[in-house]
Parts: C-alpha cells; sequence; structure tokens
C-alpha cells in the first residue's frame, strides 16, 4: 500500500516563501508588518503546496464582521428573473441585517473572474467571508479559494465542495420523488428539461432521475441539458414535444423554464395536464399564478438562505466546519399534473 502523503504544514510555506512561520500567519490574517511583495511570495507558496490556514477562521472571530461576499456567475437579466435567488438572497439578507452586516454581490462571467474578485475581496479585507454557489463536478475555484484561507459556507452537496462547510438540500430524493409520482399518476414516457450539465447539483438531478426511471422500467434517456431562461425552456420543450413518441410528462429545473414550457404546450394545441403534465423545481409565485397553476417540488428557499448565513457566521467564529441537510424539497401537487389522457400511447 502506498504511504500517504506527508502532512503539510505552516513551516513548509515558510520555506518555500523564504520568510518566517510568523510572517506566513500575519499574511493570512491581513496583518501589517508584511510587504505586499512578500504577502503575494507566501500566497503563492500555499497554493503551490496545497497548504490551506485552518486557523484563519478563528483568528476572525476577534473581529467584527462588516461585509459578507457572494458573486454570481450568472447573466443579470436572467438573475433579475429567476424568483430562486431572490428568495435566497432575501434570507441571507435576513441573518445579516440581525448582525448589522451587510452583502456585497457581484455578478461574474466566469469562474476565473470569480475566484480573481473573491482574492482581491478578502486580500483587500473587503469582506470578513464569503457564501460560494453553483459549485460544478471537479470545480476549479475550490484550491485557489482553499489556498488563500477565505472564511466561507459552500451551498452544495458535499460530494462537490471540496471540503469546505456546506449547507445542502437532498436533490437525488426529491428527483426520485417526482418520477415516483408521475409513474403513479399512469406516466410511461416521463422527460426532465436540466440546467447546464456542468452543474454539480443538475449532475445530481440527472443521475437519480436515469435510476429512478430505471428502477420503475420506465425509459430514462429523455434528458436535455440547457440553460435555466425561458427561451431556453420553451426551445427544449418545443424539441421533446414535437418528437414522434413525445412524453407525456415534464420535468423542469426552475420555475422559470416550467412556465415557458406550458407556453409551449398551449401554443402546440395541447391541453395540460391531459396531454401533457408539467412538474416545475422550485415552487414561487410564478408556479401559483401560472394557469393551470404548476405543480411543483417545493422547500422553503427563504428558510435555506437564513441557514446558509448562519453557517457563514459559524465558519467565522469557529463553530462551524460540517456539512448541514436542510429540508429536502417536497412535492405540491397542482393542476399541471395529472393522469395521461384516457387511450393515449404512454
Amino acid at each position: 500500500m502506498k504511504a500517504p502523503a506527508p502532512r503539510v504544514t505552516i513551516n513548509d510555506v515558510a520555506a518555500r516563501a523564504g520568510v518566517s512561520k510568523g510572517a506566513v500567519s500575519m499574511a493570512f490574517n491581513d496583518r501589517p508588518g508584511v510587504s505586499r511583495a512578500t504577502r503575494e511570495r507566501i500566497f503563492d507558496a500555499a497554493r503551490e503546496l496545497g497548504w490551506t490556514p485552518h486557523q484563519t477562521a478563528r483568528s476572525l472571530s476577534r473581529r467584527r464582521v462588516g461585509i459578507v461576499g457572494l458573486a454570481i456567475c450568472r447573466p443579470a437579466r436572467l438573475l433579475g428573473l429567476e424568483p430562486f435567488y431572490m428568495e435566497f438572497i432575501s434570507g441571507i439578507e435576513d441573518v445579516l441585517t440581525g448582525r448589522a452586516c451587510s452583502l456585497l454581490l457581484r455578478l461574474v462571467r466566469d469562474l476565473d473572474e470569480e475566484t480573481a474578485l473573491y482574492e482581491e475581496w478578502w486580500r483587500s479585507r473587503t469582506i470578513g467571508g464569503a457564501i460560494l454557489v453553483d459549485f460544478q463536478r471537479e470545480d476549479p475555484r475550490i484550491p485557489s479559494l482553499r489556498a488563500l484561507g477565505l472564511p466561507a459556507v459552500a451551498v452544495g452537496h458535499p460530494s462537490l465542495t471540496g471540503g469546505f462547510p456546506s449547507v445542502w438540500t437532498d436533490d437525488a430524493s426529491a428527483t426520485a420523488e417526482a418520477v415516483r409520482y408521475l409513474a403513479a399518476l399512469g406516466h410511461r414516457r416521463v422527460a426532465r428539461v436540466g440546467g447546464p450539465a456542468g452543474l454539480g447539483h443538475s449532475a445530481i438531478r440527472a443521475a437519480a432521475f436515469e435510476a429512478a426511471m430505471a428502477e420503475l422500467g420506465l425509459d430514462g434517456r429523455r434528458q436535455v441539458s440547457t440553460g435555466f431562461s425561458g427561451e431556453d425552456g420553451a426551445r427544449a420543450t418545443r424539441g421533446l414535444l414535437l418528437a414522434p413518441d413525445r412524453p407525456t410528462a415534464l420535468v423542469y429545473d426552475n420555475d422559470i423554464m416550467a412556465v415557458a414550457g406550458a407556453a409551449v404546450a398551449s401554443e402546440m394545441g395541447l391541453v395540460v395536464p391531459d396531454d401533457v403534465s408539467l412538474l416545475a423545481w422550485d415552487d414561487s409565485q410564478l408556479c401559483r399564478l401560472t394557469h393551470p397553476p404548476l405543480s411543483a417540488m417545493s422547500h422553503d428557499v427563504h428558510r435555506f438562505g437564513k441557514a446558509v448565513a448562519r453557517a457563514l457566521f459559524g465558519v467565522i467564529e469557529g463553530t462551524y466546519d460540517g456539512a448541514q441537510r436542510v429540508s429536502t424539497p417536497c412535492l405540491t401537487p397542482r393542476g399541471s399534473t395529472g393522469p395521461p389522457r384516457r387511450g393515449a400511447r404512454v
């Protein structure tokens, strides 16, 4: 058996950077006495060695945290229309307000820009901690942000978050519940309109969808990966419903795509739910205002945001370093789902 690699220590970082152990500590705790050039050399050495200063978060508990950072890699127009993030941020703000703390929100174009932004915020002492979202499989942000020593809480399944303390929902169980519900209604051709394939939570839902369909003896290959916009949802829905053996039920990864899907069904002369059932993720006012109202996998997104913010303060104060699972999304049936039309090929 191969011997485990020796654990990298602060002394190793100091030796690599050619400085004292005290200088490494001062650099990562952002204290005076270390020049900018030396500080950068220390950060580079830590990154090369893969070292994370575990004491950084505890040292922060002795100073006031006034600003928390959140960077989101989404177009501004889409974010403004997406109910999930509006509810999520309002939950975060509830907790921050009680601590006289502010949220610094920035939209970025890609993950490299996001990583650079967090590095700038942390080294300039702009933020005291961060909330990391939209994890990808093999997420490229993780090594750099861990080496930086940034106190952060990750929103995502622990398998995706690279050891960062995390808060997550059980998307796999919720996806399986959605499939079992539609199968119980009599549907045999069920399709899923998912978010980008690279996103970790989309991949988890895709695997759970395929597994649940296989378990029930259904065809689980009908999955489309796309963006989260209404246009993306409409395009994917149109393609699925134009197929010769079109599905009789569709599951969407968010509410915006589901609402767009309902419009496409109407445009094609299909009756919801007689000709096609629609089921959304992330229940919202949009789902309740659509005609017929959309069935959805519901969870309290506002409370989710509050749990994430509380976990972040736990990280900063050195009292939280684990993984917290919040309530699993549960099915809320409404008028958009029902048995397939009698006599239809299912």
